[in-house]
């Protein structure tokens, strides 16, 4: 199994400077993860989301990161195709993975906060329709290298103009798809996109379900899953200092469960779910962590304990475990020291 680093850029403070040192301690933590072992650091798109997320430019820190670093791959996860043109798309990513020497995984989404929607200007109840259109188009152009190429849509113009750069990687990065909906796994197994989901939602049994479902769909449109990767993003703490991190897992999971939530999705196991997730700030946080750490939407434990949880991630058919070891704001010591216990002690 892969291991890989994710990140929110949660920020749990209102000054600058708290905002600015929460930046530079990602980068040494991923410089760290490249030293490690770690496969790939994944940032996410938000916009709008304070303290939550403050990773609306992710390119921008992956960029970065790809000077201070030499092997980790940089993750996008995700580019929210619906915001941008795909000309646009297709020239910040290719430029990414050029600066990195060919080390980006594209990942690709449409989001799922009705006020970005309203913010960039595109209508909600479309997404789904603009994100694989958006798609499309940025494969076209990566796929046209370097020729002219014509598009025309609802929502972009590409009036027969040739792109620059094009991606180091031939034809393109590897294509990966974030849902939290079986209606998004099964689009992106259509297409033989390779899967970016959390157990955050539903619990590790139900999302083990749904990757069932998604190898089966692979199979059903010609596609091998053996050579199809499914990544899952958890929270995840190894280590002896498990109040203070089940505290930024609290305080993480407060603000996250309301803002993934698809625009169409009315699963009923989902919603149980779900409302455990946002029942969880009100509950004491010992029974709290009890039932978020029995569904795996958080490892919170010590090497034995992880190693476990790794065993029933991989029994569930991921390929890929994103471990969100920056979490609600804990002490970057402490993530270092997480980290470090988990590619020494627990993959050992």
């Amino acid at each position: 199994m892969r291991i890989s680093l994710g990140y929110e850029l949660e920020v749990r403070g209102r000054t600058r400077e708290v905002e600015q040192q929460a930046f530079e301690n990602v980068i040494e933590q991923v410089v760290l993860g490249d030293r490690l072992g770690f496969d790939t650091a994944w940032f996410v798109e938000h916009h709008f989301t304070r303290g939550f997320s403050h990773s609306s430019a992710p390119d921008l820190v992956l960029a970065a990161i790809s000077q201070r670093t030499t092997r980790i791959h940089l993750g996008l996860g995700v580019v929210l195709l619906p915001f941008q043109s795909p000309i646009r798309t297709a020239e910040r990513v290719a430029t990414l993975d050029v600066l990195s020497g060919g080390r980006v995984e594209f990942g690709t989404g449409r989001g799922a906060s009705p006020l970005e929607y309203q913010a960039f200007q595109r209508p909600f109840e479309k997404s789904r329709q603009i994100w694989e259109d958006s798609l499309a188009a940025t494969l076209d152009i990566w796929r046209a290298d370097g020729e002219p190429i014509s598009r025309s849509n609802e929502f972009f113009e590409i009036p027969d103009v040739a792109v620059y750069p094009r991606p180091a990687q031939v034809p393109h990065p590897p294509v990966w798809v974030a849902s939290t909906s079986l209606d998004g796994y099964l689009a992106a197994a259509r297409h033989g996109y390779n899967l970016l989901g959390m157990t955050m939602l539903k619990g590790v049994d139900d999302v083990a379900a749904d990757i069932a479902r998604y190898k089966e769909c692979l199979a059903d449109n010609g596609f091998d899953p053996a050579t199809r990767r499914v990544a899952l993003m958890i929270p995840w703490y190894v280590g002896t200092a498990r109040d203070e991190a089940a505290d930024a897992v609290l305080w993480y999971i407060r603000r996250q469960v309301n803002l993934v939530t698809p625009p169409d999705y009315y699963d009923a196991r989902h919603a149980t779910h779900r409302v455990l997730g946002q029942l969880a700030a009100g509950m004491p946080p010992e029974e709290a962590m009890a039932t978020l750490r029995e569904h795996l939407m958080v490892v919170v434990d010590d090497v034995e304990g992880s190693r476990k949880a790794v065993a029933r991630i991989a029994e569930a058919g991921a390929t890929d475990l994103i471990l969100q070891c920056q979490v609600g704001g804990l002490a970057h010591e402490l993530v270092c020291d997480s980290m470090n216990a988990f590619m020494t002690e627990v993959m050992q």
